[in-house]
């Protein structure tokens, strides 16, 4: 029943836009519909954007051709209230019997409802009307393309246009431009009155925009103008403004040259009645005073304390709170320097980043002493000493039938007195669960607890001065962290213990640098007998091969399901196999599963013991959250185990157990892992991006690792990954994902996405994801998970697909559909587009895009 439902409603869907296909259903008679518009230049058509943004009039809005909201507008019923009206009038008892059925009220209200008339409403608002050609706009539109190449140096472009009238209904217009030849410059002379200022303009003439010989851009003038004024203000220039620049410019006579004169006029003031002229000054600070506790609208508060720190004033209304240095080393702007806007932004981002501080006002007065320097004052507004934040979450998951989650954090700032911050955070949850055993019958049967603390310098924390290496400005900061939690009912019951010092620094704009110096991770599982109540999949495999054999220890069974039992009969029928497969005829392909199921079992409940060290760096071009053309890449790259081996040997505490090295009775990991990923966007005509993004990452044993801890390694699929397979779902290779978790320590991804707008907030996305995980050089042997050279890229999966996001502002919400396109788990002739069909998709729901 379902099915047909769902054929019917497809077909009334496709029925109702073959319906409003018609374009022209809107289009009055003796109007046109505005098809297309065609740009040529010189005889060659362009499909320059910024050429079409200068058109008045642009054709509807479409998606790969298809114009849906103007189709969707078609759908709806223009004055619905109104013919409503009319049918409800048409006959004198009808109102009266509507009346009777439900109310006279109702009945007026019924042309306003969303079943009369709310439905075309909403067909209205999220359509778009048709764009009816006009002719005045064209010719306003022919202006702004001959002003567009007027700015760039074309003085003697002309621009005409044609009317494709042959359309019935329809009318597609073509913009022609002749630009002929472009003036250059010429000759570039100076006017500058204030002599400080020539000073600084002829020292820093060779950075100029404007070039002699070049063709003449109205935007080079302008970008000239954004630098001298930068130059000047950076430079104690402290009242100039961008409007004292101006030009004059001549072509008379000059045979298509431009000669530039740069004006620079003096500072002009008031004084009484009357306006004054004069020239520009230099000044410099004569004084950084700056107060720790208070804001612009209380100058004139007491001050109860106050020091001198090399060549700054600290003042307070209460006793200092703060070592002077944690202050000044944020604060760029320095006694006897020249002012400076550079200096001045440095130091409001600085001093923000301590978060100590609200946002802090810096304040510039001429100095009474000497009327060619300045006093500047930073008022600090100090952020409450303690913060407390707490949230709670009901859940429902495939591990609980109902859980309460609850997260509370402490912040502290200023802790030493030196714009520290620690903060510390409580999570805990408790579920209940129907498929646990619960003798005692209580209802929360499952729960989880943790402890976060983490304590943050605005400073290297080092016993060696770095500042020469890494400068202040580079906003370098130490943290230090460690974590607990412990799981009780949930998988293993994993008592987890991280810990970790990081310096962050950021060499320019928009780079970081990340140095764990070190990083501890320490897991201890307290219920390895679950493991195969966890990992369905291994049991099932392992069950299966048991029953193959009638001889096997019947002690191992289930009397009544005949299946192992767990863990007598699981750990009994593999220790048999293992160290005796003749007994029960094992054949080889049994006993290398069995091999390896065992294996990964060990694998999986052993205890880890990660000391590891990574550097990290990444970078973006990406201005702000509205900018889609960019691109950004990271790389990382870790060692562990080193520090221990070394220390283990040191200390004496080095053992073996079962051929690795143990460092307080845990078998510590060794391994090297470097990744590299590469993201970039694409700005399309008509609201369109076109994004990519590439991920390689490996993870090597060796030394006292023959494979990487599960916490490491890599995993495939899931809604910011291969989107058509769900996580941990895709691989190693060729395997088909037969395991619960499947993880291996190779992996290679490359994905693209078209991203458009449909209408109004609602986007939507064409991508393709390619990539998989293999094993590698670790104690993996099976063909069809390890990744054996080039000819292992046929086992690259390929998932297609579309979405539909709606952009709130702050987050975007994604409902990806992803279809398994090329699957290399499955047999030769089933691997291309096999499982291209809605019941074998993957539903994805994430915040934000991929990527």
């Amino acid at each position: 029943m379902k099915k047909h439902l769902t054929k019917i409603s497809l077909i009334i869907v496709i029925l109702l836009l073959f319906v409003a296909c018609n374009t022209t259903k809107r289009v009055a008679e003796g109007k046109r519909l505005l098809m297309k518009n065609e740009i040529s230049v010189d005889g060659k058509e362009i499909k320059d954007e910024n050429l079409f943004f200068q058109l008045y009039q642009k054709p509807n809005s479409s998606i790969l051709g298809y114009r849906l909201r103007l189709n969707l507008f078609n759908l709806s019923k223009p004055n619905a209230d109104s013919t409503y009206a009319i049918w409800l009038n048409k006959k004198p008892k009808r109102k009266a019997r509507l009346a009777k059925l439900l109310s006279q009220k109702q009945v007026d209200r019924l042309g306003k409802s969303f079943l009369v008339s709310g439905w075309s409403d909403f067909l209205i608002n999220t359509g778009e009307a048709p764009v009816i050609y006009d002719s005045t706009y064209t010719k306003k539109s022919l202006k702004r393309l001959e002003a567009y190449y007027y700015n760039k140096g074309y003085f003697d472009v002309k621009a005409n246009f044609t009317s494709d009238t042959t359309l019935k209904k329809k009318t597609n217009i073509k913009y022609q431009i002749a630009l002929k030849k472009p003036y250059l410059i010429d000759s570039i002379s100076t006017q500058i009155g204030s002599p400080a200022l020539d000073s600084l303009y002829k020292a820093k003439v060779a950075n100029s925009i404007i070039k002699k010989n070049k063709q003449y851009a109205t935007e080079n003038l302008e970008e000239e103008r954004n630098r001298i004024t930068t130059e000047f203000r950076n430079n104690g220039a402290y009242l100039f403004q961008q409007n004292y620049i101006s030009y004059a410019l001549d072509t008379i006579n000059t045979s298509k040259k431009v000669n530039v004169k740069l004006i620079v006029k003096d500072y002009s003031y008031r004084e009484n009645d009357s306006s004054k002229t004069a020239p520009f000054e230099l000044y410099k600070i004569s004084k950084v005073a700056i107060y720790t506790d208070r804001s612009t609208n209380k100058v004139e508060a007491p001050i109860k304390d106050s020091v001198q720190y090399k060549d700054f004033m600290l003042y307070s209304e209460k006793k200092l709170k703060y070592h002077p240095k944690s202050i000044t080393n944020s604060v760029f702007i320095t006694k006897g320097s020249l002012f400076s806007d550079t200096n001045t932004q440095l130091t409001t981002k600085y001093l923000s980043n301590l978060r100590v501080f609200d946002y802090p006002a810096i304040e510039y007065k001429i100095d009474p002493k000497d009327n060619k320097s300045l006093i500047a004052n930073i008022y600090l507004k100090p952020r409450d000493k303690f913060s407390f934040g707490y949230s709670a979450d009901f859940i429902h998951s495939n591990i609980q039938d109902f859980g309460i989650s609850g997260n509370t954090s402490l912040g502290i700032r200023n802790v030493f007195n030196g714009a520290e911050t620690f903060q510390i955070g409580f999570r805990g949850n408790v579920g209940a669960s129907k498929d646990l055993a619960n003798p005692k019958n209580n209802f929360f049967n499952i729960s989880e607890i943790g402890v976060d603390a983490k304590l943050s310098f605005p400073r290297l924390f080092f016993p060696f001065n770095l500042d020469k290496i890494i400068r202040k400005s580079m906003i370098p900061s130490t943290t230090i962290s460690v974590g607990y939690a412990k799981q009780t009912n949930i998988g293993l019951d994993k008592q987890n213990f991280t810990s970790s010092f990081s310096y962050n620094w950021s060499p320019k704009t928009n780079s970081t640098f990340r140095l764990d110096l070190f990083n501890i991770q320490y897991v201890k599982n307290l219920n390895t007998g679950n493991y195969f109540n966890i990992y369905q999949s291994s049991y099932n495999a392992l069950n299966a091969i048991a029953n193959n054999y009638p001889t096997v220890n019947q002690n191992y069974f289930t009397n009544d399901t005949h299946q192992l039992t767990i863990e007598n009969g699981t750990n009994g029928f593999t220790a048999d196999a293992l160290t005796n497969p003749s007994g029960y005829s094992i054949t080889e392909t049994d006993l290398k599963s069995i091999r390896s199921i065992e294996e990964r079992r060990k694998r999986l409940t052993e205890n880890n013991l990660i000391f590891a060290t990574s550097i990290s760096y990444s970078q973006t071009t990406k201005k702000d959250l509205t900018d889609n053309s960019f691109h950004a890449f990271r790389t990382k790259f870790e060692s562990a185990g080193n520090f221990l081996s070394l220390l283990a040997r040191v200390s004496k505490q080095l053992n073996k157990q079962g051929g690795a090295d143990t460092f307080f009775e845990v078998e510590y990991s060794q391994y090297l892992k470097g990744e590299f990923e590469y993201i970039k966007h694409w700005p399309l005509p008509g609201k369109k991006v076109f994004a990519i993004r590439s991920f390689a990452g490996l993870a090597v044993p060796y030394g006292n690792s023959k494979s990487i801890p599960f916490s490491r390694s890599y995993f495939s699929g899931g809604s910011n990954d291969i989107r058509a397979w769900q996580p941990y779902s895709l691989g190693p290779g060729k395997s088909g994902g037969l395991n619960d978790f499947n993880e291996a320590n190779l992996k290679l991804t490359l994905s693209a996405e078209l991203r458009f707008n449909l209408f109004g907030k609602f986007n939507g996305a064409l991508f393709a994801d390619a990539g998989n995980i293999w094993n590698v050089l670790d104690n993996t042997e099976d063909d069809s998970y390890t990744f054996n050279g080039i000819s292992s890229l046929n086992t690259i999966a390929l998932g297609t697909g579309t979405g539909i996001r709606y952009d709130q502002g702050l987050f975007v919400v994604r409902f990806d559909f992803g279809f398994k396109t090329y699957n290399p788990a499955n047999s030769e002739n089933e691997k291309w587009f096999k499982e291209i069909n809605l019941a074998k998709s993957v539903l994805n729901i994430g915040i934000n895009y991929p990527f």
